[in-house]
């Protein structure tokens, strides 16, 4: 096979593991907690209904990743996939990983009772749409042909 081969090589995506950009809306939304509050009212019932989100969130990210073991593949997204999972959790959303790593910060936004991680998300989600799913969805395309074309048509990126 050519050296180029996308069963040889992965998406063209930036070397940035995915999780560090919910990490980053959520640590610089506490700095800027720090710095300017923007507290999270309605105490403790946010805390409690943030720490329920983050958990179901964790557990969505967490069934993607056990998905992607069970079946062999890989999570890096810059390495060749193996397979194309549409099962489980795949039913539901072609990211559970992003999807749940979502829920899970706004999760803890509510639970450290800050607004600013909640209002940074929105730029992390950009940067993994652009520099990560997007590329992503190119090469599941090019990798499997009409069998993506024909998940992405049944199942929402998101939820």
């Amino acid at each position: 096979m050519a050296e180029n081969s996308t069963t040889e090589r992965g998406a063209r995506v930036v070397y940035i593991p995915p999780p560090l950009y919910y990490a980053a809306a959520l640590a610089g939304g506490m700095l800027l907690n720090a710095a300017f509050a923007l507290p999270v009212g309605g105490r403790p019932a946010t805390a409690i209904l943030g720490a329920a989100v983050a958990a179901a969130g964790l557990a969505f990210a967490w069934a993607g990743v056990a998905a992607v073991v069970r079946h062999r593949t890989t999570i890096v997204p810059h390495r060749p996939v193996a397979r194309l999972l549409t099962g489980g959790v795949y039913r539901i959303s072609r990211n559970p990983m992003y999807t749940g790593l979502t829920a899970a910060t706004i999760g803890f936004g509510l639970l450290a009772g800050s607004w600013w991680p909640i209002l940074l998300l929105p730029v992390s989600l950009l940067l993994v749409l652009r520099l990560v799913i997007e590329p992503e969805e190119r090469y599941l395309t090019e990798r499997f042909g009409r069998s993506y074309v024909d998940y992405r048509a049944r199942v929402r990126r998101w939820l």
